[in-house]
């Protein structure tokens, strides 16, 4: 006979507020009234009408000096300059790349945006060009920085710092980009054993820590050893306690997923998904990261 699972509700914990310092957030759905002031100025997700401004979009009210704007919950990625992105090589095309970003439009690495293997600097020959794809082909995972938006909204991104290049073994999570906290750095190398890169696009891979990073590769060569069973555990949990922190609504940065993967370490790894176990381990979470504000 098959093995049936039953789960019976449980009360839940009471958790103390978890409103962000500085008050409650505006929310507003489209069609509400932001306000009726004229001296305010309209952008984006915002319309004025009857010298009403009225919200286009559901999202969170931002206010800078007189400009109002609409924040989405959930949206595309709009890159900004200096973004950390995770991307995949979607086309290779004259002295260029095309990568999605999870934003509107494809994203372009230019050959002459990125480091060459060995971390040469030259200027890019018509044989880099006829050698595109050995550096780069589809389907392969980048990291990179936005270096620019086009016009359009597009973006160019760079690979010139050694942090940044091709991706070798780990998962990649794809979430929505207004989940990742905006943070001075997105590569963190987390204390269990397994490092994160949190794409400001809602890309984040989760990768076994390196023993040494090789400096001279120019962030080309990709390590096809096997990985052993412990990292494969460490990465399968931290990839299910995103999603849990996702689906929970809670915002993903580095003390949020090892809070979160802390408290989950009494559970097996399949059991996190379960709704009942993601609840508890996400409110425990919460409750963590309330006390650690509270502390400062």
């Amino acid at each position: 006979m098959a093995a049936i699972t039953m789960r019976l509700p449980v009360a839940r914990k009471a958790v103390g507020p978890s409103a962000p310092r500085g008050g409650e957030k505006h929310l507003v759905a489209p069609g509400d009234t932001i306000t009726t002031d004229t001296g305010y100025m309209r952008g984006h997700g915002t319309y004025v009408d009857e010298e009403k401004l009225i919200a286009s979009v559901a999202g969170a009210v931002e206010r800078v000096n007189k400009l109002v704007c609409v924040k989405a919950l959930k949206t595309r990625y709009n890159g900004e300059v200096g973004d950390i992105v995770v991307g995949r090589i979607t086309e290779v095309q004259q002295k260029r790349w095309k990568v999605e970003t999870n934003s509107r439009l494809d994203s372009v690495l230019l050959l002459s945006s990125m480091n060459l293997p060995g971390g040469e600097l030259r200027r890019r020959s018509a044989e880099d060009e006829l050698a595109m794809r050995d550096y780069l082909q589809e389907a392969d995972l980048i990291s990179a920085e936005v270096q620019s938006v086009f016009s359009d909204g597009a973006l160019s991104l760079h690979t010139r710092s050694l942090k940044y290049g091709k991706l070798g073994q780990g998962v990649l999570v794809q979430v929505s980009p207004s989940f990742v906290k905006r943070q001075k750095t997105h590569f963190h190398d987390l204390p269990c054993g397994a490092s994160v890169i949190l794409g400001n696009n809602g890309f984040i891979w989760i990768y076994p820590t390196p023993e040494q990073k090789d400096e001279e590769a120019g962030g080309f060569t990709t390590s096809l050893e096997p990985v052993p069973l412990s990292d494969r555990e460490v990465i399968s949990r931290l990839r299910n306690c995103i999603v849990a922190l996702v689906t929970q609504k809670l915002m993903l940065f580095d003390t949020s997923i090892l809070y979160c993967y802390e408290a989950s370490l009494p559970h097996q790894i399949k059991d996190i998904l379960k709704p009942e176990v993601m609840e508890e381990i996400v409110l425990e979470t919460r409750q963590r990261l309330l006390d650690l504000e509270g502390n400062f």
